[in-house]
């Protein structure tokens, strides 16, 4: 992996271990490819943490970290991991955000991800789509972005429909840019 993945992946197992017992089982920090190459800039993954901290999400308790999730779009599985989960209320009139950590430089995150994660927690939890909100957190800045009007289930399987025909069905991997 490229020195700025893994350094996302090392913040991402910081903000696990961080609230760890809300996490589902993931791999070991030893059994990530590319784990055992020293990152080069040490005080970079520093001041990340430092940054976190410094947003509202570090003060919250998330009800779900790295939440797997796998959901059939136009004839594709997509599956991933979403970073977190912010659950307000109990009952039918409960919500969720989802949220993304962004640790890269650049502002650079397609809100299609936030959709695909909405429509798979809305789906995997039995509530409306309406009840999930989506943000993505650039770290670096701790600016929160909230895209508006993201997509629902038909509008995304139009989006995927829209490929070259006589592409096979097959699976995408969702969040990895980090």
């Amino acid at each position: 992996p490229q020195p700025a993945a893994r350094r996302g992946t090392r913040f991402h197992a910081w903000v696990e271990a961080r609230f760890e017992e809300l996490t589902l089982p993931m791999l070991e920090p030893e059994e990530l490819p590319g784990s055992e190459a020293e990152i080069s800039d040490e005080r970079d993954l520093e001041s990340l943490k430092e940054a976190f901290e410094q947003t509202e999400y570090a003060h919250r308790t998330p009800y779900r970290v790295e939440a797997p999730f796998q959901l059939a779009l136009a004839g594709r599985v997509v599956r991933g991991r979403i970073d977190a989960v912010y659950k307000v209320g109990d009952g039918d009139g409960a919500t969720y955000e989802i949220v993304d950590w962004k640790t890269n430089r650049a502002r650079t995150a397609d809100p299609l991800q936030l959709a695909v994660y909405r429509i798979a927690w809305a789906e995997q939890q039995g509530v409306p789509p309406e009840s999930v909100t989506a943000a993505f957190l650039y770290v670096r800045s701790g600016e929160i972005v909230r895209p508006d009007g993201l997509p629902d289930r038909a509008a995304l399987e139009r989006l995927l429909s829209e490929e070259p025909p006589g592409e096979e069905p097959h699976s995408e991997d969702v969040g990895a840019g980090r």
